[in-house]
């Protein structure tokens, strides 16, 4: 899944554009190279690096503890509820940590690759590029806790979804983030009544009542692995495919209504409100300074 975040109350960050300039200078190069490599087997790698720096930076802000392993004294953020099974792309994290350590050593911290992977995944899917703000630390814990608490139900209602600023754009969601909404939509034993009709049908075929319920589906049938705004023409359409995106428009007298039909009928908005807002998620909360550390493996402190 991919989450944009259409507001933010809390950035608070020292950073700077040009924080590389001199230690590192091609060090969006050199991600670049790994993603570009990695999305020739994985179409969906770009969707996974941006959740895992949504992930991380809405769990204690943006400081690489969402890429930590369990050990001892150190309960991983990996195993929490929502990121269980469910994210990916670790792998290509430790793969562009090699890369840039190669010419680099000791200098770019994991947390900053994370924000660096996710604009050039965003603009490798066609969408809206942005001057990454750099100079965060990596932190020494983790919190699975705050995992648990901080990130946003697929299932949640608006006020919820409010909180916590989430939407959907590409990528794909497993059949039990959404199931519910297919057979017994809040205990009713109905179909969710919001959804389409023929969409409705497809999702069944997808997620059958009985069958797999981590079989993968489309936030977005027609464009899947494209950054675009058809996910909130789709909600117009009532094919959201996330009770919780659908929430932003099918809430009567929401606020949010406006700010999807804006973002459906002017892709360009879209893009540019996405920049300044992913520019706001990265300022959440960094370690900067003499604040944590640059870990020399993503997955444990040094």
């Amino acid at each position: 899944m991919f989450a944009v975040f259409l507001l933010f109350s809390r950035s608070n960050a020292q950073l700077s554009t040009t924080f590389y300039d001199r230690s590192c200078p091609n060090v969006s190069a050199v991600v670049r190279g790994v993603i570009e490599q990695a999305a020739q087997t994985d179409v969906r790698i770009g969707a996974k690096l941006i959740r895992l720096h949504f992930h991380d930076c809405f769990v204690d802000g943006c400081d690489g503890s969402v890429l930590l392993d369990n050990a001892d004294g150190m309960v991983s953020e990996k195993d929490a509820v929502p990121n269980s099974g469910s994210l990916d792309g670790f792998s290509v994290v430790d793969d562009i940590k090699t890369a840039v350590e190669n010419v680099c050593p000791g200098v770019v911290s994991c947390a900053d690759i994370l924000a660096i992977a996710s604009q050039i995944s965003v603009s490798l899917g066609r969408g809206q590029t942005w001057e990454v703000q750099l100079g965060r630390r990596d932190s020494r814990t983790a919190n699975q806790a705050g995992a648990n608490n901080n990130l946003p139900s697929p299932s949640g209602d608006l006020d919820n979804i409010i909180s916590k600023f989430s939407a959907h754009t590409f990528g794909r969601a497993r059949c039990v983030s959404f199931k519910g909404r297919l057979y017994n939509f809040q205990s009713t034993g109905n179909p969710d009544p919001t959804i389409d009709a023929t969409y409705l049908e497809t999702l069944r075929q997808t997620c059958p009542q009985g069958g797999d319920n981590n079989t993968l589906a489309n936030l977005d049938q027609a464009t899947a692995n494209d950054f675009d705004n058809n996910y909130f023409t789709n909600l117009q359409n009532n094919k959201g495919l996330l009770q919780s995106d659908q929430e932003l428009l099918s809430t009567t007298g929401a606020d949010t209504i406006d700010i999807v039909n804006r973002f459906a009928n002017s892709q360009s908005d879209f893009f540019d409100s996405f920049g300044q807002s992913m520019i706001k998620m990265g300022n959440i909360s960094p370690l900067t300074g003499s604040n944590g550390e640059i870990r020399s493996d993503c997955k444990r402190v040094n």
